[in-house]
């Protein structure tokens, strides 16, 4: 509990070990607690002395760093052999004469791929929930990577502004630029699509070189997360609609949610194509204007 830990009863000291900080890398803030302003360094070093501790080290930023360093001056003149050492944690990168601080990665771009190979529902859901996605790439909204209209540009503001870039793209999204007119099926009939996302996770390394890119691919894992309670409701009426339809003697249909309402739907309809994300609908304007996404335009150039 930062300085206050020393000599504040309330706290009683932890003892670190292997077993205690196992994954602590997994979780935001401390594991230490923290305090600000206020500390008694007189105490602070009495109490450094009463438990025998020859090594103290310091997490912290300017103030963090101006504590330690009234410890060891009192320290010194307390005759108390114990070696103080800071650690720098400053989010603002702000402690004089060093380059940067575990705090703070300046230009990371995160990216996200996410299942989606003719509709972005998955990655455009995602985006608005999560609060953090600065761009959301889907098949149904096609985008142009060059150009002061080009996601370059956009990425390259959002790194000067902001210090990060978040990415979510949906595994179908711009195939047109990356199939180049090719246009192969599986055994299936489905067309075959390249890998948007180790494609995109390349040129942004080769546009953005001082960038830190961060790719990660979830792939099914979303699949394998226990469901949520509304889900499990739902499940359960589609089950009792479609054992319901069957002993009535209905066949070649499909149990569905529509407009609140439960029906039975002809299997050939709801086959004939998939739904899709409306691009001047407003599920896709409402993420627009949340996280602030332009329309991309421009030439289409992969080099």
């Amino acid at each position: 509990y930062g300085f206050r830990g020393f000599y504040d009863r309330r706290h009683k000291p932890v003892i670190l070990n292997s077993k205690v900080v196992d994954s602590i890398q997994l979780q935001g803030g401390t594991i230490l607690g923290t305090s600000r302003g206020g500390a008694d360094i007189k105490e602070i070093v009495k109490r450094i002395d009463m438990w025998g501790l020859d090594m103290v080290f310091v997490v912290g930023g300017n103030g963090g760093n101006a504590g330690a360093n009234a410890i060891q001056v009192e320290c010194a003149k307390q005759d108390v052999a114990c070696c103080v050492v800071g650690i720098p944690k400053s989010i603002d990168n702000d402690i004089l004469l060093m380059t940067r601080h575990l705090a703070l990665t300046q230009h990371g771009i995160g990216l996200v791929k996410l299942m989606g190979r003719s509709s972005g529902f998955i990655a455009m859901q995602a985006s608005m929930a999560s609060g953090v996605v600065d761009v959301c790439l889907i098949p149904e909204v096609p985008f142009s990577l060059d150009g002061e209209m080009g996601l370059y540009a956009y990425v390259r503001t959002l790194l000067d502004h902001k210090g990060h870039a978040v990415i979510c793209v949906a595994e179908g999204a711009g195939q047109q630029i990356l199939a180049k007119g090719e246009k192969e099926t599986d055994q299936s009939g489905n067309p075959v699509l390249k890998d948007v996302g180790v494609w995109m996770r390349d040129l942004l390394k080769k546009q953005f070189k001082e960038a830190d890119i961060k790719y990660i691919d979830p792939s099914y894992l979303i699949r394998s997360i226990s469901t949520i309670s509304n889900d499990r409701i739902y499940c359960k009426i589609l089950a009792h609609n479609a054992v319901h339809s069957a002993f009535a003697g209905y066949t070649g249909c499909t149990m569905g949610l529509v407009n609140t309402h439960y029906v039975m739907l002809p299997i050939p309809t709801v086959i004939q194509d998939a739904r899709r994300v409306d691009p001047h609908g407003k599920q896709w304007n409402r993420l627009r204007a949340s996280i602030g996404q332009p329309t991309f335009e421009g030439p289409q150039m992969t080099d």
